[in-house]
């Protein structure tokens, strides 16, 4: 879905992963490059405290954006 996420992105989980007792919509931080393609996420609460570490491919994540995209 999304090939141009770079390392600390600000991303949203795109399906459930509820066996790892995570679900759309979860938003998380890009800490690491595994592969192409494949990202180490880091979730955490409204006070910084991680809760959940998920290698994840792109497929699953949404880059969130808090300005404007300029489109070419």
């Amino acid at each position: 879905m999304n090939d141009s996420i770079k390392l600390l992105d600000v991303v949203a989980l795109t399906e459930d992963l509820p066996q790892e007792g995570l679900f759309r919509g979860q938003v998380g931080t890009v800490v690491e490059i595994l592969a192409p393609g494949v990202y180490e996420v880091d979730f955490s609460d409204e006070e910084g405290q991680s809760y959940a570490m998920k290698a994840l491919k792109s497929f699953q994540l949404m880059v969130l954006h808090h300005k404007r995209i300029k489109v070419a």
